[in-house]
């Protein structure tokens, strides 16, 4: 079976962006993104593509986007969900975000890594928690303390549970 796996860090208030970033640079994170995603097709909104530092290696870049005559070098377009889901292939998938994407792959996503930053950011894009979803089970969580002027976070593994 194909496995939609989302990926985030969300701070305990919902928050995913800050002007168009995520508000943390956190080094295991980034190192954890990149394992997760590397290999796999990953589906983004646009905003999420711009925000990129370029073109991530070892990862094709679907962009899911509204706007019909927009495109950059390196990514495939979609203009719906299901568009981007076939474009992606019959393999397995990454959810980078934003909060608009993985609303609309909801339904579709099997498992679901969160990093859980434990404070309350300052931003302006949140989104839910799997956690608050009875569709969705916490299969595993991995600690951090604070450090390196960093909040405590967690990793956290949920998986579809229907």
């Amino acid at each position: 079976m194909r496995e939609v796996l989302f990926i985030v860090a969300r701070a305990t208030n919902g928050v995913i962006a800050r002007d168009g970033a995520v508000p943390w640079a956190i080094r295991e994170d980034l190192q954890r993104f990149k394992r997760l995603t590397m290999g796999r097709p990953m589906i983004m909104g646009r905003k999420t593509f711009e925000s990129l530092p370029g073109l991530l290696p070892g990862r094709r870049h679907v962009v899911l986007t509204r706007q019909a005559d927009w495109h950059a070098d390196g990514a495939e377009v979609a203009h719906s969900a299901e568009e981007a889901l076939a474009l992606a292939g019959d393999g397995d998938v990454a959810v980078i975000g934003g909060a608009e994407v993985f609303d609309l792959l909801w339904h579709t996503g099997t498992r679901f890594e969160l990093t859980e930053v434990f404070e309350d950011t300052a931003g302006d894009i949140t989104m839910r928690s799997p956690a608050d979803d009875p569709a969705w089970r916490e299969v595993a969580r991995e600690s951090r303390a604070a450090a390196g002027g960093f909040p405590p976070y967690d990793f956290v593994t949920f998986e579809r549970t229907r």
